[in-house]
């Protein structure tokens, strides 16, 4: 089910998948029976978070809601609900551990604050709801070869550069995130739907993380990348800018997850997909 259907057939379409899920709008949603419902309903484009405004807010709570009366008569349906490390609030000079508090500047609300918020009303509602086996997947940031290059994320804008041969220019703060890979989602994705029926929060992470100014070189180094680093920084962050933008909550180990892949090891994988995409090839991955 999607808002926009045609968007997601074309996009099955792109990976090779038609035919293999049928794709349809949300009017029959209420009337099938399912054994578990995922929502991914949002923005996953930081140019689009900016552009939806306070929409986030009636979005996010409209398919919540959904889904939630869907419980109602439906309570044995498992409910994953994609959450973000954005609930956590805008402080990152800390990475997220098991007991970090969510910040909200309440007397400074500003845009950017407004997908977290929403994010984290969504999670209260959950909570509230504790005999729903309702389980949160808080996502830092995750990166997979099918996405669309011309959104506005860090890794988007360094394989922008390397397809188009251009500079791309960066700050010199040096942030740090956690990637991860499809693989890793899969296998956490599949672990809760195994799992006995809870109602909880996790938090995802891969083998480890990875600092802009490491990417940077081994971007450089495996694909050519040319960059510059400037005081000004172009990246637009539609949630606020967070300097360790990952969590230390490992709650999903209690479930059976152990990620296979590093932030770097995904992020090269991957990139090598994408980039054959445009075709670009590299040596060692393309021998």
């Amino acid at each position: 089910f999607a808002r926009r259907p045609d968007a997601v057939t074309k996009w099955l379409a792109s990976t090779g998948l038609s035919g293999r899920y049928p794709v349809d709008n949300f009017s029959g949603f209420a009337t099938r029976k399912f054994d578990a419902v995922i929502n991914f309903v949002g923005v996953g484009n930081p140019a689009k978070a900016v552009a939806l405004g306070k929409s986030i807010f009636d979005i996010t709570l409209k398919f919540d809601e959904m889904v939630l009366d869907y419980l109602q008569t439906n309570p044995t349906c498992r409910y994953l609900f994609l959450s973000s490390g954005a609930a956590y609030g805008s402080s990152f000079q800390e990475p997220a551990e098991r007991n970090t508090p969510a910040t909200i500047p309440i007397n400074y609300l500003t845009p950017q604050d407004w997908y977290g918020v929403a994010k984290l009303h969504a999670e209260c509602r959950h909570r509230a709801h504790p005999d729903f086996p309702i389980i949160d997947i808080r996502v830092f940031n995750y990166f997979s070869h099918t996405q669309d290059i011309s959104a506005r994320f860090l890794i988007m804008d360094i394989l922008r550069a390397i397809r188009d041969n251009s500079v791309l220019k960066t700050s010199f703060e040096n942030i740090v995130r956690d990637f991860l890979h499809p693989s890793d989602f899969y296998q956490l994705i599949n672990l809760i739907l195994s799992a006995p029926t809870i109602n909880m929060v996790v938090d995802c992470y891969s083998k480890a993380q990875v600092d802009k100014l490491s990417l940077l070189a081994v971007m450089k180094r495996e694909f050519a990348l040319h960059y510059e680093i400037t005081e000004l920084d172009q990246r637009l962050n539609a949630t606020g800018s967070k300097l360790n933008y990952y969590s230390r909550n490992t709650v999903a180990a209690d479930l059976g997850y152990r990620p296979a892949l590093s932030s770097l090891d995904g992020i090269l994988k991957e990139s090598v997909m994408m980039l054959n995409g445009f075709g670009l090839y590299h040596l060692n991955f393309n021998p």
